[in-house]
């Protein structure tokens, strides 16, 4: 039987690594920063199309960004495993650029669970856009 002292140092311990940097959404996973050097920087306000599509140079860094911080909910190669959406579908232009500020700006929580985190407070504006120009790389309709 566990002591109580082992029981609240356990849960001290688990609320240290909850706030200690890592996103709670489908899994733990801990954000990984993005070189975005190379690219145009962008300034604070966000842009409401993306400013990168079709920069050979966003691409690049998108797809690195994409694996390091997106497959593990969406997919490798942006092909869902059923756990998230499929970003393939997400259409190119405008409407695709809307919802995905939309949702990378304030996440998804389905009854009271995170299902996606806010990324950008994680990750620069210049990475998320990167990662938006590789998925219209893989458009399917």
């Amino acid at each position: 039987m566990k002591s109580v002292s082992t029981t609240i140092r356990g849960a001290i311990v688990a609320s240290c690594v909850a706030f200690s940097g890592a996103v709670w959404a489908h899994g733990d996973v801990t954000p990984q920063a993005v070189d975005v050097s190379g690219l145009e920087p962008l300034g604070e306000e966000w842009r409401e199309e993306n400013p990168y599509s079709g920069n050979d140079r966003a691409i690049e860094v998108g797809k690195s960004a994409y694996a390091q911080n997106c497959a593990r909910c969406h997919g490798l190669d942006g092909i869902s495993g059923g756990i998230a959406p499929d970003l393939r579908e997400l259409e190119p232009g405008i409407d695709g650029d809307e919802w995905y500020v939309y949702r990378v700006r304030n996440g998804a929580v389905r009854n009271g669970v995170p299902y996606m985190p806010k990324m950008a407070e994680f990750l620069s504006q210049e990475a998320l856009w990167s990662i938006r120009s590789w998925l219209e790389t893989l458009y399917v309709e």
